[in-house]
């Protein structure tokens, strides 16, 4: 009996490492990186900015116990006021005002959801990209690139300038236009088949394309606002969001990061080929068509609240791949620590710079710092790699 029970033990434990043998100490270090770039970027936003307040300051308004020591506060901001009324209220939990202090309403309502959407983009772009490059089989393909972002954002500009009231179905209309946008460049690049080379060709026509119709939108919009709105949907900007757009973005992101990590196997599969992967008996169109629609989903759920951020879908799965390697279960791990770093940095940097250099509260949008930095990396990529563009 003994011995039957070592035995089922050790199998028990054979099975646990085989299961978790692709966690080690690099993807560890490489995580616990990220996380200390955003926990840094987090700190920066929340201490600085117009209103002055000491660091210490901002931090005890982070930890305000009237926050979270109230249930009904706390929810209030992650749910909205009518669903957290709806969800507490049975539970006979209070959903009455509480007054907080000036630095926690500017802290709570200004810049920490500020960074949680950063965080949100950040993921799942970069989780998008590295989809992208896998279905593909090319690690030049990126949302941007592969004309989604444009398909997504003529969609939500289409939507502002013509269709206002359609505003609340914005992520929904974000992965409509991506998907639409796709699709089309397969449809351009298909001739007997697809190359890594000619998807990215198609990319930019449709990219550039879509961009010129986004630009004739303008002439459509006869009020100021909504020019400065679709210029910052065009751009990529954090400036102005808040917890409404953590509330849109958060399912749909969870949503899509977890279709990714259960598709990470498949993804892995993929990269084998066509052929190879067919003799596994896996159904190469059906897996690449359903992950092609996780990554629409992953993108339009950051364009729905940001905009159009360019090269984080790209530069950040390279990053990571550089690191931990091409398994797409360390990768997509990776992903999720790599982007949000990433993003929040851009953001923090984009928010502060003139501010701090310059004591101006000039804002800068995060897609151009995003562009300043994947632009000369990915240059560096370019001429340090002997052959891009396959996987």
């Amino acid at each position: 009996m003994a011995a039957d029970a070592d035995t089922s033990l050790g199998a028990a434990g054979g099975t646990r490492r085989a299961r978790f043998g692709w966690i080690d100490g690099t993807l560890v270090a490489f995580c616990l990186a990220g996380l200390g770039v955003t926990l840094a970027s987090l700190l920066v936003q929340v201490s600085f900015g117009t209103y002055t307040m000491t660091v210490s300051e901002a931090w005890r308004a982070v930890l305000d116990p009237a926050v979270w020591g109230n249930p009904g506060v706390f929810l209030t901001f992650l749910l909205g006021e009518g669903l957290a009324r709806a969800v507490l209220e049975p539970l006979g939990v209070s959903t009455a005002p509480v007054e907080l202090s000036t630095a926690t309403n500017i802290v709570w309502n200004v810049r920490l959801p500020r960074v949680l959407v950063g965080v949100l983009v950040g993921a799942a772009l970069s989780v998008s990209g590295a989809i992208f490059q896998a279905v593909t089989r090319n690690e030049l393909a990126s949302p941007f690139i592969l004309g989604v972002s444009s398909g997504a954002g003529l969609a939500i500009l289409l939507t502002l300038v013509v269709f206002g009231g359609l505003a609340y179905l914005l992520p929904l209309i974000a992965a409509a236009g991506g998907a639409g946008a796709f699709a089309l460049v397969y449809a351009i690049a298909w001739k007997g088949g697809t190359s890594p080379v000619r998807l990215v060709l198609a990319g930019v026509i449709v990219s550039t394309v879509f961009g010129s119709l986004q630009t004739a939108l303008f002439f459509f919009a006869g009020d100021v606002g909504v020019v400065q709105q679709a210029i910052a949907w065009t751009t990529g900007s954090l400036t102005g969001v808040g917890w409404e757009q953590v509330r849109v973005s958060l399912p749909w992101t969870v949503l899509s990061v977890g279709l990714a990590l259960a598709g990470a196997r498949q993804l892995n599969v993929l990269l084998l080929g066509e052929r190879t992967a067919s003799s596994l008996g896996v159904a190469v169109e059906r897996i690449r068509f359903a992950l092609s629609g996780v990554a629409i989903l992953a993108a339009a759920a950051s364009i729905a609240v940001a905009g159009v951020v360019s090269f984080v879908g790209l530069i950040v799965p390279h990053m990571a791949r550089n690191v931990v390697g091409g398994d797409y279960r360390r990768l997509m791990v990776g992903c999720l620590f790599a982007g949000p770093a990433l993003m929040t940095a851009a953001d923090a940097g984009a928010r502060l710079f003139f501010e701090l250099a310059f004591n101006q509260p000039t804002q800068l949008p995060a897609g151009i710092v995003t562009g300043l930095v994947g632009g000369p990396y990915f240059l560096y990529l370019m001429r340090s790699q002997q052959r891009m563009g396959e996987l």
